[in-house]
């Protein structure tokens, strides 16, 4: 597999003159960023080619209320191999300490089931409501730190909707609005308070959708923060102020 060395993958330099800045601690409305480009864009590209999803059985999620029109892998979905490796490729030593310098998160751990992550897809009028998300791993019950979204989306435009929010802790107003545009990184740590979603429904022409990839991160074990509950909880799903989700 050319062009999947990991040194040639990520834009290394970039990546670590943010970490020098030191602004992901201090962003509103909690630590994260947003980086364009940190990827190889022929990589990308070539993901995009193999995207596995549609008629194929993955997770499909449509509830009506909280999600609508979204599909998603597990892991039980067999993934391209181009893909596969790209994702194993985040779960390397040296992209873990360099999100750990990034964030100032020590003791990362990738997840190997992607539970809840890996490719999503949300079609015309999909929805994912504002939530915080679940806080321990289902199977190994280690504490979830982080999250990494790359967005695939060549020619979105602001009329299709499908930004990211994110969400005061009072739930009181957007802070921040993410276009998911092609090679867009967000990156945020996950609290109690860490509201995000994609609440807009997405309005795209035929034959598009709303791409991303998704993979988390864990710790084992947690600094205490007030923001944060050791409770172990599912995804919680937070009404906005005009009473909608």
């Amino acid at each position: 597999m050319d062009n999947l060395e990991i040194d040639t993958l990520v834009d290394w330099k970039k990546l670590s003159n943010l970490s020098e800045i030191g602004s992901y601690k201090t962003a509103e409305p909690f630590p994260h960023i947003v980086i364009d480009d940190l990827f190889s864009a022929e990589v990308l590209s070539k993901i995009l080619l193999e995207w596995p999803l549609g008629s194929a059985a993955h997770e499909r999620h449509n509830d009506g209320l909280y999600v609508k029109n979204k599909i998603g892998t597990n892991f039980e979905t067999m993934l391209p191999i181009f893909t596969e490796i790209f994702l194993n490729k985040l779960m390397s030593p040296k992209f873990l300490v360099s999100l750990e310098e990034l964030t100032g998160i020590g003791g990362l751990i990738p997840d190997p089931y992607n539970f809840g992550g890996g490719l999503h897809e949300t079609k015309n009028g999909g929805k994912l409501a504002i939530h915080v998300d679940y806080n321990k791993h289902f199977k190994y019950k280690l504490d979830r730190r982080l999250n990494l979204l790359i967005y695939l989306n060549k020619g979105w435009c602001n009329s299709m909707n499908g930004d990211l929010e994110l969400w005061d802790a009072d739930m009181q107003q957007c802070v921040k609005k993410i276009s998911p545009i092609f090679n867009r990184t967000v990156i945020f740590s996950t609290t109690s308070t860490s509201f995000h979603g994609q609440p807009i429904e997405v309005c795209c022409p035929v034959g598009m959708s709303r791409k991303s990839i998704a993979l988390y991160y864990f710790s084992n074990g947690r600094p205490e923060e007030s923001t944060t509950s050791n409770t172990e909880h599912s995804t919680i799903w937070k009404i906005r102020p005009d009473g909608s989700y």
